[in-house]
């Protein structure tokens, strides 16, 4: 089951980061991106965030489970979807944790 717009517009819209945080379209699901870094996924309607000391920091056991066959267990997120202010702020320290992102290689020019 493929998540559902509405659901990303109402993540975007509890996050309260507008502009920071964006979703993209990945492998027929979501990734969300704040200020360039990923930092959480939507996969059938349930927000998963990566995994950083500072779900530690913040208080938080949330369940884990995989996002999609396949993939390693992540922490879902859904509860915090409720709680903007706890939302924003683990976004703003899960991104804070994460390396930049790294550059695209750019293609090589084909002269003709």
């Amino acid at each position: 089951m493929a998540t559902d717009p509405s659901f990303i517009e109402h993540a975007l819209d509890q996050s309260g980061l507008a502009g920071r945080l964006t979703a993209r379209k990945m492998f027929g699901e979501y990734g969300f991106h704040l200020d360039g870094k990923f930092v959480a996924m939507a996969c059938d309607n349930s927000f998963f965030i990566k995994a950083t000391p500072a779900l530690a920091r913040h208080g938080l056991d949330l369940p884990m489970r995989p996002p999609y066959p396949g993939a390693k267990d992540y922490p879902v997120a859904d509860e915090l979807l409720d709680a903007p202010e706890q939302l924003r702020g683990l976004l703003i320290d899960t991104a804070a944790e994460l390396p930049p992102p790294k550059p695209k290689a750019r293609k090589p020019r084909v002269e003709s």
